[in-house]
């Protein structure tokens, strides 16, 4: 096990990768389960939207002493700007943790292939150790051409040593043979495959040398965020702070607000399970403590969570509906009159 005296060097890493709602924060909070008692893992997740969610769910879901190291990357692709954001993030995820073993999870519209070719570099070659790369595959979606035609979705599908068909209980019967069949028909790829539900990925996949060429050409990329630390940026006087981001045809919308404003769990549940969007993800604080709600596929799930500083929303969808942040207000349980809590130019 790595001590705070040991030099870091060859830590076993796997990138768990799989396009939005794929389940990847699933399958990780699956593995952290399966940690051995005596061992450090260190967690680094980038998220689309700029606010993140997945660090407080992931955090919210161990208990203090769980030898678990969380780091986030909000606001788009890990990889973009020369990768600075995520090479900030991770060399300090490193030097606190000291690991045995480190996960990264990419957002679903990022660019994994990226991110493998910056933990080959020269910087990280004695200290990491690549092994197994981990894409999640909801095999239904691939009777969807926003899915197929998408180059993030295939990337994520090309650069990975294992396909784990997630979600394998709710298949029709031809599912799992579609999914065989695209990928021989992806220049007759060999992945081994998978299938599970929730995310359950069994430990035993994450071991062995991961197959990236790291001689592969990657596409340059631009970071479309709005370049401020949204993440850490102190709240404005009415604890809200709402901002959106964009980015390969998709749109998000997120909120972070103090803890002093609690929600209707019961009002939060009707507003998330109607709304079309493509995902939502959120940490909030409610009248029955702090909940983790997560929607993806129309399905809404609902876990009960430690505590959090605040709360935090995330909604990705091909188009951000206006009214979305006054429902949201809608919601709470303090609720005053609307000038008092929703100033617009931060809903």
């Amino acid at each position: 096990m790595n001590s705070n005296k040991q030099t870091l060097k060859a830590i076993p890493t796997n990138i768990i990768s799989g396009f939005l709602g794929a389940g990847k924060t699933s399958a990780i909070v699956s593995l952290l389960k399966t940690k051995p008692r005596s061992e450090r893992w260190a967690v680094l997740v980038n998220e689309f939207g700029e606010v993140g969610i997945d660090g407080a769910l992931l955090n919210g879901q161990q208990s203090p002493n769980s030898g678990v190291f969380i780091r986030e990357v909000p606001g788009g692709c890990m990889c973009c700007t020369a990768g600075v954001p995520m090479q900030v993030a991770l060399n300090q995820l490193l030097k606190q943790a000291k690991p045995d073993r480190l996960l990264i999870e990419p957002t679903g519209l990022g660019h994994p292939k990226e991110v493998l070719q910056t933990l080959s570099s020269s910087h990280y070659k004695s200290v990491l150790s690549l092994q197994k790369t981990i894409t999640l595959v909801d095999a239904r979606k691939l009777n969807d051409s926003r899915y197929t035609s998408h180059a993030t979705f295939n990337q994520q599908i090309d650069i990975a040593d294992i396909i784990v068909g997630n979600k394998y209980d709710l298949y029709t019967q031809n599912d799992a043979e579609t999914l065989t069949d695209y990928l021989i028909n992806r220049a007759n790829q060999t992945q081994q495959i998978v299938f599970t539900t929730q995310g359950e990925i069994a430990p035993e996949l994450l071991q062995g040398e991961c197959g990236y060429n790291q001689s592969a050409p990657c596409t340059a990329h631009t970071r479309t965020n709005s370049g401020i630390n949204t993440r850490e940026a102190p709240l404005p006087t009415n604890g809200i702070l709402c901002i959106k981001n964009s980015a390969q045809g998709y749109q998000s919308i997120g909120w972070r607000i103090s803890a002093a404003h609690i929600f209707s769990k019961t009002a939060l549940h009707a507003l998330f399970s109607n709304l079309k969007v493509e995902r939502i993800k959120a940490v909030i604080k409610t009248d029955e403590g702090f909940v983790g709600f997560n929607l993806a596929e129309q399905t809404l799930t609902v876990t009960p969570l430690n505590d959090c500083q605040e709360s935090r929303i995330e909604i990705i969808a091909i188009q951000i509906n206006s009214m979305w942040g006054q429902q949201l207000m809608n919601c709470l349980i303090n609720n005053k009159t609307n000038s008092e809590k929703t100033n617009h130019e931060h809903i």
